[in-house]
């Protein structure tokens, strides 16, 4: 068995080397992403493991059927960047990793709450300049305040345990609603119309899909309190980036806390302090001093990288041992 191991980076690879070297597969570690430019890397392969921002198109997945791949192992969740029809067609399976740390996930959309709420970013640049001053820092008590959870997925209830625990009333909306979970935390369901209208904060957990590309929009925006924190650690093109600039600057919602953006897959992970960067839609983002950005770490912690080489390598034994493949999409 030989796996291509793409867009792959530093911080992963201790989750990786040892484990490959006992099962004895070959492999190579590529930094690139797949693309059309880089898929003859995956030539002789029998897997190619792709990341969040590789690009599975059809061309892309019909290059890689013709050097010899047959499967496509995901090390992420969604899977919004897989052709799948073009994969049924080509009989390639694509199998994901649903559910590594979904605590991870939730944690960091807290903190960036956090973060926007007591100006923690804006604190600790000014004590690094010996400004001690706290003008302009005033945030509000978590506790009592209406937190919207849109996506009740196992992170969207991870969060929604959290901000239980701050004291928050917690409104959930998703296409399927669990009312067991939601009595069980004291949570209920509202529709979003309710959420944007009520909430103190929003918190979006959803996959992206047809449905849900930009669902928060400019007309959303125009229906949420004015000092509303909206939180994205799902997909960037959740939002409209251009409805969201456009709130920021006339001042409509009180922050937004954004560890994913919708053209991330030509920016993020990689070291652009040098060179800069030529989006001018995340540079104006980046102006904003009510706006904290991370670089899709939502998952970045040792319990959910370990998560994610485990489900992994679990998804290509089965393949290898031609067993059913539990995480097939």
């Amino acid at each position: 068995m030989k796996i291509c191991f793409f867009d792959l980076h530093e911080f992963e690879k201790p989750f990786y080397q040892e484990a490959l070297k006992q099962r004895g597969w070959d492999y190579t570690f590529q930094s690139a992403r797949l693309e059309p430019e880089t898929v003859a890397l995956a030539q002789g392969s029998d897997v190619a493991c792709c990341f969040t921002n590789d690009t599975i198109s059809a061309p892309v997945l019909e290059k890689l059927k013709a050097g010899g791949v047959r499967l496509i192992a995901l090390r992420a969740a969604g899977y919004n960047n897989v052709d799948l029809a073009a994969a049924a067609r080509l009989d390639l399976p694509v199998v994901r990793v649903p559910a590594y740390s979904p605590a991870a996930v939730a944690e960091h959309a807290v903190a960036l709450m956090l973060t926007l709420n007591r100006k923690i970013h804006r604190a600790y640049n000014r004590v690094r300049e010996l400004n001690f001053s706290l003008d302009g820092l005033v945030g509000f008590d978590m506790q009592g305040k209406t937190v919207g959870i849109i996506g009740v997925g196992r992170i969207g209830q991870c969060a929604a345990r959290i901000m239980r625990g701050f004291g928050c009333n917690v409104l959930l909306s998703d296409v399927q609603e669990d009312r067991e979970f939601a009595n069980s935390i004291g949570a209920r369901y509202a529709s979003l119309d309710e959420i944007l209208k009520s909430a103190d904060i929003i918190t979006l957990h959803c996959p992206l899909t047809p449905q849900t590309r930009h669902m928060i929009g400019s007309e959303q925006i125009a229906k949420m309190k004015p000092n509303v924190l909206l939180i994205n650690t799902g997909r960037g093109a959740l939002i409209d980036s251009r409805a969201l600039i456009d709130a920021l600057k006339h001042h409509r919602i009180g922050g937004a806390g954004l560890d994913v953006y919708e053209e991330e897959a030509s920016v993020f992970f990689t070291d652009h302090s040098q060179d800069g960067i030529d989006d001018d839609l995340l540079a104006r983002f980046l102006t904003f001093p009510n706006v904290v950005m991370t670089s899709h770490q939502g998952f970045l912690t040792n319990e959910a990288l370990a998560h994610i080489a485990e489900t992994t390598f679990a998804n290509i034994t089965e393949f290898e041992r031609g067993e059913r493949l539990t995480n097939k999409i």
